[in-house]
């Protein structure tokens, strides 16, 4: 998986738009950060994943899921994006995008989701 495969989906989403963080590649939804590209540029940076949820993933998946020190003290979780499958980024991007879109957004997807 790369980054653009991880944008092409995550595009079709209502209000998801390009934009940069960091000086590197990255999502928003209204301005607030949906994921980012590491700099590295082999990593994914997924907010939105509780420390509990995080530590659990890294645990059973450590060649997919990490954190580092940085981020230690904040709900993200690093993917390696050569090892991850959509179905590993998927559910935590849409999950993510679910509390930064707006009522409007949810409920459009929501309804095509369901055609």
């Amino acid at each position: 998986m790369t980054f653009d495969d991880v944008r092409a989906f995550a595009l079709t989403w209502p209000e998801v738009e390009d934009g940069t963080s960091y000086g590197t590649p990255a999502l928003k939804v209204r301005k607030k950060l949906l994921t980012r590209l590491k700099e590295d540029g082999q990593t994914l940076v997924m907010p939105g994943v509780p420390l509990e949820e995080r530590e659990m993933l890294v645990e059973s998946q450590p060649k997919i899921f990490s954190f580092t020190d940085h981020y230690r003290d904040y709900p993200i979780v690093l993917i390696s994006l050569s090892r991850a499958k959509r179905a590993h980024v998927e559910p935590l991007l849409r999950r993510h995008w679910l509390t930064l879109a707006s009522k409007a957004a949810r409920k459009a997807y929501e309804a095509s989701a369901q055609k």
